[in-house]
């Protein structure tokens, strides 16, 4: 991935994903499922647009716990863009491909500016994009120590 490098051994961040490699290392899941978020301030080397920056906020989540699925998943996305971006939009997953996690999607919501009529913020589909998501891999919980066989999650 492409970044903003301040000098050759030292670039601005570009996700937020790093913390939850370190916090699914070291959680005691005999005290409970995981459950965090990590926000920040991330950057990357993308074209300024209606819908795109090259400075922006990030906010990873990531729950671990028995008995963990998709439907979880879509209603977690729900919750949180409703909350953040208004009860009367409407919430549409799609599939993508992200390697950490399987299943993926791509999680849009209404557009706030035309609600779904059509316009250029939303390039004339009456949706934005909004966020990338998925069921955490069975390798990733491997690398971390989790037997993916007990423990599932997003």
């Amino acid at each position: 991935q492409d970044t903003f490098y301040v000098t050759p051994e030292i670039l601005m961040r570009t996700q937020t994903s790093p913390m939850q490699a370190r916090t699914l290392e070291t959680h005691d899941f005999s005290k409970g499922p995981l459950k965090m978020v990590s926000p920040g301030k991330v950057y990357r080397r993308d074209t300024d647009d209606a819908t795109h920056s090259h400075q922006f906020h990030q906010v990873e989540g990531l729950v671990i716990g028995k008995h963990i699925t998709m439907a979880d998943l879509k209603g977690t996305l729900e919750v949180v863009a409703q909350d953040l971006f208004g009860d009367e939009l409407e919430v549409r997953l799609r599939p993508s491909y992200f390697p950490f996690t399987e299943p993926s999607v791509e999680a849009d919501i209404t557009c706030f500016n035309c609600h779904g009529k059509g316009c250029a913020v939303c390039k004339y589909t009456g949706w934005i994009e909004v966020l990338g998501a998925g069921m955490t891999h069975p390798n990733v919980l491997k690398m971390a120590g989790v037997d993916p066989e007990e423990y599932g999650g997003f």
